[in-house]
Formats: C-alpha cells, sequence, structure tokens
C-alpha cells in the first residue's frame, strides 16, 4: 500500500429518509420476511456486562417507527463465565440469549475459526431433538444454531403430493431430501456465511413460502434420521453421535406426535410406519450406526452421555478463538497511510467543528448540534467518492445542463451501535428512501474484546453499497468485526465504506490491512491510542456525551 493520503473538497449538500433482524433462540434461528422491515431505527435490548445501549435522547432526531414491530435481540457466545440468568431472557413465551459473541477472526479480518459441528442421527421419534436441547442446556453457550433434516425434504409433485395425502410416500428413504441443498447449507454455514433454510410443514407436505435466516454460531447441531447417509456431510461433522431408542418407545411417541400434532389418522400412521419406516430404519438409518463416535441409548435421559459429548465440546472450543484487539493495537505501527484512506479536506470549518466537539466543556446540547454538523458533511463526503456518469438536463429557461448522476441505486447504511446509531439521520437525511441495518458490538469489560450482540440487516443486502457508520474508530476492532459480518452476508468487499467522524491511524492500518477494497472515510486523522484504546487527543467516548451517559465525576 502506497503512502498516498487523499485530501478531497468538502461537498455540497444533496436531499433526504432511511431499513431487517436476526435472532437466535434455544431450538432454532428467526426467519425474517420482507414485512419485517422498517424505514424508521430501532432500539436493540439492552444487553448485560457491557456498556449499556441507551435509547437517544430526544435530541438525537431519529424517528421512531409507525408502526408496532416485534422486538428481538441476537443471541451469542460467552467469552466469560456468566450465569444462566445473566444471559438468558424469557419473554413472548421465547427464549432469547443475550450474551455477545466473540471474535471468530484472527486480526486480519480472515475466517478461521470453524464452528464445531455435532451431528445426530438416529430413527424416528427416537429423541434426536431432546438430545439436541439437552446438549445446548448443558453447554450453556448461547451461540449455537440447530438445523434439522427435515427442512430439507424435496419439493413434491403432483403426483408424489397425492401419494402423500394416501400415506403411500416413503418421507424415509434418501431421495426423499434435497441433499445437495442440505450439503450447500452445512457448508455455508462452517464458513461463517448467512443461510437461508426452507420451512417444511408437515401437514401440507411442502415448503413454506418463507425461509428462516441463520447466521453465526460457535456450535452447529445438526440433526436428522439421515444425519450420517451423505459421505460429504459426515466429512464435515467433528462430532457423530447416534441415539438408540427402543422401537416400542419410538412406535408409540410416533403415533402420539403425528395424531396429535400433525392431525393424522390412527390407520394412517400405522400403514406408513409398517410399509415405509420401519423397513428405512433397517436399511438406510441403522447402518449410520456405524459412522457414529457416540451411541446415545435412552436418549435425553442418558445424563451420563450428555455429561461426555459436552465436555469434549467444550475442550474444543476452549482451543478455538482469538484475542483481536491487543494485536491491533500493536499491529502496522510505521507503516505508509493507505490509499484507501479518504480525509474530509482540513477547512476553517471542519476545524472549527472539531474543536467544539473536543472541548470537553462543550455542553451536551452543542456537542450533539455540532456533531451532527460535522457528520453531515463527513456522509456528503463519502457519498461523492461514488461512481459518477454524465448526465444532461434541460434547464426551466430552455438550457442544456450538464451534470453528473449517481451510478449506484442501491444503498443501505448500517450502523455500529451504538455511536455509530448518531449518523444515521445524517445518511437519512442526503439519501432518499435509504434502508438502515443495525450492527451491536460491545466491548467485554473483563476481556476487552469485541463482542457481537445483534443483527438487523436486509435479506437482500449483498446486492447494496453499503455505508457503515462508527461516531470513532480506535484500534479498528469493532469495524473490522462489522464488515466481516458484511462480508458473511455476501456484501462484496468494494461495496462496503466504512464512516466515522474521527480515526486513529493505528484502526486505519488494521482495516486496510485486512480489507484493502474498504474505502475508509473520515473527517480527521488522530496519531495514537492509550491504554484504554481511546483515541488521542481524541473526543472521548462519543456515545457517552451523545447520549448523556458520561459516569458521574466523583465515580
Amino acid at each position: 500500500m502506497a503512502g498516498k493520503l487523499n485530501k478531497f473538497e468538502t461537498p455540497s449538500s444533496a436531499s433526504s429518509d432511511s431499513d431487517t433482524e436476526l435472532a437466535l433462540e434455544l431450538s432454532e434461528q428467526v426467519f425474517l420476511d420482507e414485512e419485517d422491515y422498517t424505514r424508521a431505527p430501532a432500539s436493540p435490548t439492552t444487553v448485560p456486562n457491557v456498556r449499556p445501549y441507551r435509547p437517544p435522547s430526544t435530541g438525537s432526531n431519529i424517528a421512531k417507527s409507525p408502526r408496532a414491530r416485534r422486538v428481538r435481540t441476537a443471541s451469542m457466545s460467552q467469552s466469560t463465565k456468566r450465569t444462566a440468568a445473566e444471559s438468558i431472557l424469557h419473554a413472548d413465551r421465547r427464549t432469547i440469549y443475550t450474551a455477545g459473541r466473540p471474535p471468530w477472526y484472527n486480526c486480519t479480518g480472515g475466517q478461521e475459526v470453524e464452528p464445531f459441528l455435532i451431528g445426530i442421527c438416529g430413527a424416528s421419534a427416537s429423541g434426536k431433538t431432546t438430545v439436541a436441547a439437552k446438549i445446548i442446556e448443558s453447554l450453556n453457550i448461547p451461540w449455537v444454531t440447530i438445523v434439522s433434516m427435515d427442512s430439507f425434504y424435496k419439493v413434491l409433485n403432483e403426483k408424489q403430493h397425492q401419494a402423500a395425502q394416501r400415506n403411500e410416500y416413503n418421507f424415509d428413504h434418501p431421495d426423499a431430501f434435497d441433499m445437495e441443498l442440505l450439503v450447500k447449507v452445512l457448508q455455508r454455514l462452517r464458513e461463517g456465511k448467512k443461510v437461508e433454510v426452507p420451512v417444511y410443514n408437515y401437514v401440507t407436505h411442502s415448503r413454506e413460502n418463507r425461509t428462516k435466516t441463520m447466521y453465526g454460531a460457535n456450535v452447529i447441531i445438526f440433526e436428522g434420521i439421515l444425519a450420517f447417509y451423505n459421505a460429504d456431510v459426515v466429512r464435515m461433522l467433528d462430532m457423530k453421535v447416534f441415539v438408540d431408542t427402543d422401537a416400542d418407545i419410538r412406535l408409540a411417541r410416533r403415533l402420539r406426535r403425528d395424531i396429535v400434532q400433525r392431525g393424522r389418522e390412527l390407520e394412517g400412521v400405522l400403514k406408513q410406519y409398517m410399509t415405509y419406516v420401519k423397513p428405512a430404519y433397517q436399511s438406510y438409518i441403522a447402518p449410520c450406526m456405524a459412522h457414529a463416535d457416540i451411541i446415545v441409548p435412552r436418549g435425553g435421559e442418558n445424563k451420563v452421555a450428555i455429561h461426555l459429548i459436552v465436555q469434549h465440546v467444550h475442550k474444543q472450543l476452549q482451543l478455538r478463538g482469538f484475542k483481536v484487539r491487543e494485536k491491533l493495537a500493536v499491529a502496522h505501527i510505521g507503516q505508509p497511510l493507505p490509499d484507501s484512506l479518504y480525509v474530509l479536506k482540513d477547512t476553517p470549518q471542519v476545524q472549527g467543528l472539531h474543536t467544539f466537539i473536543r472541548n470537553k466543556d462543550t455542553s451536551r446540547d452543542e456537542f450533539i448540534f455540532y456533531s451532527k454538523r460535522l457528520m453531515r458533511l463527513v456522509i456528503e463526503f463519502a457519498l461523492s467518492l461514488l461512481p459518477y456518469s454524465e448526465a444532461d438536463v434541460d434547464t426551466p429557461q430552455g438550457f442544456t445542463y450538464k451534470g453528473r448522476k449517481c451510478d449506484v441505486e442501491k444503498i443501505c447504511g448500517v450502523s455500529i451501535l451504538r455511536a455509530g446509531e448518531t449518523m444515521e439521520q445524517a445518511v437519512c437525511d442526503v439519501c432518499k428512501d435509504i434502508r438502515i441495518g443495525k450492527i451491536l458490538i460491545q466491548t467485554n469489560q473483563e476481556t476487552d474484546e469485541p463482542e457481537l450482540y445483534y443483527l438487523r440487516l436486509p435479506k437482500d443486502i449483498k446486492d447494496y453499497r453499503v455505508i457503515l457508520m462508527d461516531a470513532t474508530v480506535a484500534t479498528g476492532a469493532a469495524a473490522i468485526m462489522a464488515i466481516r459480518v458484511l462480508l458473511d452476508h455476501d456484501v462484496p468487499e468494494h461495496n462496503i465504506s466504512l464512516v466515522s467522524l474521527l480515526m486513529a491511524e493505528i484502526g486505519v492500518h488494521s482495516i486496510a490491512y485486512a480489507f484493502p477494497q474498504v474505502k475508509i472515510v473520515t473527517s480527521a486523522l488522530d496519531p495514537e491510542i492509550n491504554e484504554k484504546f481511546y483515541v488521542l487527543p481524541g473526543i472521548g467516548n462519543f456515545g457517552d456525551r451523545y447520549f448523556g451517559t458520561e459516569p458521574a465525576a466523583d465515580e
């Protein structure tokens, strides 16, 4: 990277307005439909043991959603030991985890830490889901994803659908599953990528139009009657568990489930069991036992087996993971500034705005006012770096004006909460009908590592040019995590612009080294950071000063 520092003139103003969400539960991840998207910013649930998120003040000028919307929060993993009560919330009959996910990549932003993939195989109604739930409960690691093989039943044609209605279609045969899609989804989850998992309807024997959005996990549990049948899947599994349950117990469970939960008749359930389920177990499922690392008799009741599995998983997880922030703080010292850095021209106007917001004696109202002015300038500056092409228009006086038009039609703003949320209004003011996404990243007070708590992104964000916003960048640890999330959602690296009011040189180097195609845009560059990872000379804690949450002087 060359040592050139790009300086640009302050751009003029433009014109106005604002966008999804991902939550992980004990037994599934919540899917999102297009109707879940909103144009107005939304606030995440407060999380424990980290700097808490607080709603914007009335001075933040952030609009509220015009309609009621569901409040969700993302589940994450624990980097430090917390009690179950601290990391779990119970709301609306759902279990929601609130512990943060630590870095799953190294200090260069590369995808290095693969999740631990557990396969659970066994006959129908053997208790595979119960074993999976017991493992999750004992692990006490919120960032766990469960993938059910049932989600990958093939779409039936008309003839097959009619046979299924008569209980004459074999759902226990390997050909009933879309193995190609199954392998693709598991591989992407293992690589840390976002996936869309089909939702199968057992009553209508068909896939629903909606899908489940799944992203990110320390542990992935894949369960199904033929979980060990496909050789590609078996090679991906880190641990293979076979649940062995007595045939009479399995039949009793299946009768209760299919009659009570799925509305089927007794005669049809028995016919299907004797014709397809029992022979399929003998021909395809029982032989899979040979692949198992652990065989669990009696399913979820076998506490000894569950304990052994959990012990092994904990040991493997301890061997994975990275310390990111400390390495970033000392990396790239003395290197020339990268070509991907763009700094707003240091005009008297920009100097004047920085004088107000850097002054420790500036009142909160004035801090907010002048910060907003600077945000508007730096957002306009970032937009000026997008590609433009020539465009001729006719003026009201009948003359032709040779102008320019932005070639980017789809722009999405994504804020890194909480400080980055303060920049949302500025981007809404200059980009009409822009969609807004949110990523909540907080610093763990015990490890000083960034942790991911919450995502809210459009499902089609890969098709957008993304303006990633954070008020300040010190080591770059939070920004690198946010960029990693966007890449995992298939956003091309060259389509991301990181925009901030103030950055430290070390943070710029770290981000540019990890992601050389990301544009880094700021209004000022400071030379160093202190032992608390604050930028120097700096601006203080931007979020605390903006939201009025600074600690009292006597604390």
